[in-house]
């Protein structure tokens, strides 16, 4: 019989510590040590009198067989996961309370592709899931099983006994192991519960997805080795106040992590959006000082975005600067080249800059339109609607090469777009090819002269 041992966790980073410890020494927090009763590990002489047989083969006679992936209904989520949902695979979606989770995935169980999904709710119980799935219109019930259960053993047996093709865990933060002492949620917990669950998608081919919360920092909450139990990693992201959800992927083992799939949150559920960049512009003012259209690559295509700036004198002894969908250092290295490069002196005013629609870009092709925007509601004078604008900006003041830049381009074409300013270096005897004026710039101070 094997002993059991005292240690103390951080349920913040996952730190192992003999004694209690006021501060943990790995991330800092404070207060974070939880105590924790564990069964020692096997001795080497038990580990070598095992009879477990260990076998070595070359890599040239393993056996490979190719899994059908399975669709799920959903092709933005099947364009995430890499083209379809894979037998025995382990998927953790991460995302804020409310921003849809659960609901996508109980829009999961309207296909019948996907065949028996078996659905484990910890928070809820089986009459509120019922509640749900009528509020989204499920009609075929039949094929949507609950089990309203917290334990992971339960959980096990009734996997081994019904063998459904795909298995939904809500949430993992309170599913328990009964043989650890922490509490539903601690990292202990988290960390075996997913490395069970993972383990039995592998022994039985279940498709296992697994809802978690995300911490105050907005990456996934419970120990970091979580991530690495997992074969795809998802997060959905998207403001409570905004209707677009982006189903982000920052790991998968079957497929790439550039793509997202882009939903808009109704009555009915999750709808994907199959044209963002209609949708992003549907209610862009024309006219208007300090708004620019840009274009963003976000996995494989292209989304055009209006780039939104205000500029006005401030009240305060230091001015605001606030960003919302663009890093904030980013902003100030764009407003130091506005002020440094062109003369503008901006110490006096307010800058706020706004990527219309919720969405958060974190690449330089955006950098000319927000200079532009900034320099549009300075001097009050709107930009041409029907221009598009793309490029990385410098310290020295020049428009750096975009990727993609065809891409960008032939989708303002296809949205009838007259005219797209771009860096110089992008455009080498591409022009005949597009329905779509170009124009080449290789500072901003020219852009800034066509613009405006």
């Amino acid at each position: 019989m094997s002993k059991q041992t005292i240690r103390f966790v951080c349920q913040n980073c996952g730190y192992v510590s003999p004694r209690w410890i006021g501060r943990c020494s790995e991330c800092g927090e404070w207060n974070s040590f939880v105590e924790e009763l564990i069964n020692e590990p096997r001795s080497k002489s038990e580990i070598r009198n095992s009879k477990s047989k260990i076998e070595i083969v070359p890599l040239s006679e393993v056996e490979v067989t190719e899994a059908k992936r399975l669709s799920t209904g959903i092709e933005e989520f099947d364009r995430v996961l890499g083209g379809g949902l894979m037998p025995g695979s382990v998927i953790l979606i991460a995302g804020d309370p409310g921003v849809g989770k659960s609901t996508l995935m109980m829009q999961l169980a309207r296909f019948e592709k996907l065949g028996k999904v078996l659905y484990v709710t910890g928070e809820e119980s089986r009459a509120q899931v019922r509640v749900r799935a009528q509020r989204l219109g499920i009609k075929n019930l039949d094929s949507l099983f609950v089990l309203a259960e917290t334990d992971l053993e339960a959980v096990t047996k009734a996997v081994t006994e019904f063998n459904p093709p795909v298995l939904i865990v809500d949430s993992i933060q309170t599913i328990y192991h009964p043989d650890i002492t922490s509490a539903p949620g601690s990292v202990s917990q988290v960390r075996e519960c997913s490395a069970k669950l993972a383990q039995l998608a592998k022994l039985t081919g279940t498709a296992v997805f697994i809802v978690g919360h995300v911490t105050k920092d907005g990456i996934a909450a419970g120990p970091k080795v979580l991530e690495h139990i997992v074969d795809t990693v998802l997060q959905l992201e998207g403001e409570r106040h905004y209707a677009f959800r982006i189903l982000r992927a920052y790991k998968n083992r079957f497929g790439s992590t550039n793509e997202i799939g882009i939903f808009e949150m109704q009555e009915t559920g999750l709808v994907e959006v199959e044209n963002p960049s209609e949708i992003f512009l549907s209610e862009r003012s024309y006219g208007a000082s300090g708004s620019t259209v840009t274009a963003a690559i976000e996995g494989t295509r292209p989304i055009l975005l209006e780039v939104q700036a205000l500029v006005t004198p401030t009240g305060y002894a230091v001015p605001q600067r606030t960003s919302t969908g663009l890093d904030y250092r980013r902003l100030s290295i764009i407003l130091a080249v506005v002020e440094k490069r062109m003369g503008i002196k901006l110490g006096g005013f307010d800058v706020f800059l706004n990527i219309a629609g919720g969405v958060k870009i974190d690449e330089p092709a955006v950098d000319l339109a927000s200079a532009i925007s900034v320099i549009s509601s300075y001097k009050d004078v709107p930009v041409d609607s029907s221009t598009l604008v793309i490029g990385e900006v410098g310290l020295a003041g020049e428009v750096r090469s975009v990727s993609q830049i065809e891409r960008r381009v032939q989708e303002a074409a296809k949205l009838g777009f007259k005219r797209a300013v771009v860096p110089h270096a992008n455009f080498k005897g591409a022009k005949s090819k597009l329905d779509i004026q170009i124009v080449e710039v290789q500072k901003i101070s020219e852009a800034v002269k066509l613009l405006l």
